[in-house]
């Protein structure tokens, strides 16, 4: 597919999970990519997804930034403009689980969910607003835990989760007049390493969805780049669900 052909992306946390399926999946339908990556240990894994956007023809930036810190995700927007020319796509896919008895979540826990899941993607959007052009794209990437807890333990993920619609709501009335559109997209659970489909609880997961498996983190990645594309052009203002059928 050549949809994003001369189009340029910044994906956070895009070295491994969804996010590497995410940046792997625009470069193949023609995006330039750039893409974070949390600290040192994760450089290898982030040196192949370059290797894979560079096989499939385009330019790519891997930047060293933790989502937890303000001024580093502004720095990596900017540098994805400057390095690349310009900023088309923002996808907000930086995260980290959290489970856990509600009366045992530390208040640095919260602090740090709350400042990868919520304020890196406020902060994203804002340092990228100025860069964006018509039919410029916010993604987000949230969780179907945002719209249905069906097991306890994960108040403070599916807390912070959820402040993504309301993100993603505002900002799309916000910037709509300049003709970019903003979405959410909710996986539920996925074959990513974070949550391996032969984990201790993934019969439990799967049991819950109504095609009875995992999505691939490819699956996420389509939706996504259906969004950034043509075909997403009015979608905005909305929440995606991509759980196989798990809050149906």
């Amino acid at each position: 597919m050549t949809d994003l052909v001369g189009k340029v992306a910044l994906v956070t946390g895009g070295s491994r999970g969804i996010g590497a399926a995410i940046v792997r999946r625009l470069a193949r339908d023609g995006a330039d990519v750039a893409f974070t990556y949390v600290s040192p240990a994760g450089k290898a894994k982030a040196e192949e997804v370059v290797a894979a956007v560079e096989a499939a023809g385009r330019r790519a930036v891997a930047v060293q930034a933790d989502a937890a810190d303000p001024d580093a995700v502004r720095a990596a927007v900017d540098r994805a403009a400057a390095e690349l020319g310009r900023l088309d796509i923002l996808v907000n896919n930086a995260g980290v689980w959290s489970d856990g008895p509600f009366e045992e979540v530390s208040q640095a826990e919260v602090d740090r969910v709350l400042a990868i899941h919520v304020r890196a993607a406020f902060v994203g959007a804002q340092a990228a607003s100025p860069h964006l052009p018509e039919g410029g794209r916010i993604v987000s990437i949230g969780s179907n835990l945002a719209l249905r807890a069906p097991f306890p333990g994960v108040v403070l993920y599916a807390m912070s989760k959820s402040a993504l619609g309301g993100f993603t709501r505002a900002l799309a009335r916000e910037l709509g007049p300049r003709g970019i559109t903003v979405n959410a997209v909710h996986p539920g659970s996925t074959d990513t390493d974070m949550n391996p489909a032969d984990g201790e609880n993934a019969d439990h997961q799967r049991g819950l969805s109504a095609l009875g498996r995992y999505s691939h983190a490819d699956d996420i990645a389509a939706t996504v780049a259906h969004l950034a594309g043509p075909g997403g052009g009015t979608i905005t203002g909305a929440e995606l669900t991509v759980d196989g059928g798990a809050n149906a």
